[in-house]
């Protein structure tokens, strides 16, 4: 993927979920022990718990061997069925549940972390590794299920919230530019013109608030 310019359970471990036990978040649940088999990818912890991150919604067995989570954003549990039952989608790598995850499945999964973190730095590697694959098979199931590449996707994200800023705030060109993940502001006009058909500035005109101060209130022209 591009850098938009600089931006972008076996069913015996499910029979096994026991209605009194719940996914516990609190921190003792996640002991040293357990955070050093995640690190490890330690196969000999994947029968005693399984762990969910918070920021993707993808829960794991121990032994994955994807990029360790931030250990805040972990949350661990006795049963596969748990982290299914509180949303949380089964890796497309160690698969948890002991089944392959449907590709529109794992599609779904990349476009809702997209959706969340559109505005952050983005490329097609770091995607793979949040989303747990490889990018040459992420961006192939990708634009299979979706009919578009996850840059293409990206882009639309970022734009469609970019024409939102444009219509109902005040905010300068540039500033909507790096609060939509495109921190080069000549690009991001470059790529609105090419997605919408008209400049930031003269979709602002016809759309939403008109900024003409001066000292480059409306800084278009300058970007350009």
């Amino acid at each position: 993927m591009s850098h938009d310019g600089h931006g972008f359970a076996h069913e015996q471990e499910l029979e096994s979920f026991q209605p009194g036990i719940v996914g516990d978040t609190s921190e003792e649940r996640l002991t040293d022990e357990r955070w050093q088999a995640i690190l490890n990818n330690d196969a000999a912890y994947n029968d005693q718990f399984f762990y969910a991150v918070r920021t993707t919604k993808i829960f794991c067995r121990p032994s994955c061997k994807s990029r360790p989570p931030k250990k805040e954003n972990v949350r661990i549990f006795h049963a596969a069925k748990e982290a299914l039952a509180e949303d949380y989608r089964p890796c497309k790598r160690c698969k948890p549940t002991g089944q392959r995850l449907p590709d529109n499945e794992w599609v779904s999964q990349i476009t809702q972390y997209i959706d969340a973190h559109y505005s952050e730095d983005m490329t097609l590697a770091t995607l793979a590794d949040v989303c747990h694959g490889s990018p040459y098979h992420l961006h192939r199931t990708f634009k299979r299920v979706k009919g578009m590449t996850p840059v293409d996707y990206v882009q639309q994200k970022r734009i469609g919230k970019a024409m939102e800023y444009l219509a109902e705030t005040d905010k300068t060109v540039a500033a909507i530019a790096g609060a939509v993940g495109i921190a080069n502001a000549p690009y991001f006009i470059t790529l609105f013109k090419k997605l919408t058909g008209k400049t930031p500035k003269e979709y602002r005109g016809s759309h939403g608030k008109k900024i003409d101060e001066p000292g480059g209130k409306d800084d278009e022209s300058k970007a350009q």
